[in-house]
């Protein structure tokens, strides 16, 4: 997940929470409110928000997490698999 793009008072928030809806969507930012200059809250769009929980599921799954680890080690070792063997067929 990247990090936070803005700081945003809570009185600030609420001004101007639908152009931040707006900006979230666009710019695929992540928003944080503060309070009091703390962050209390954060905000993303709907898009990022669903790639954190697929994240966290696969995070949670020592079977898919082995297997990505075992990717990431094959793909250091430059060891790849072609569009052809992996689909059966090259992509267009």
């Amino acid at each position: 997940m990247p990090d936070v793009d803005q700081f945003i008072s809570v009185t600030d928030a609420k001004n101007r929470f639908l152009d931040i809806i707006r900006t979230l969507k666009q710019r695929q930012e992540v928003v944080a409110i503060t309070r009091d200059g703390v962050p209390a809250a954060v905000l993303l769009s709907m898009e990022q928000f669903e790639g954190l929980l697929d994240t966290i599921e696969i995070l949670g799954d020592p079977k898919t997490l082995q297997s990505v680890r075992r990717s990431l080690k094959q793909a250091k070792q430059g060891r790849w698999v072609s569009d052809a063997a992996l689909f059966g067929r090259a992509r267009a």
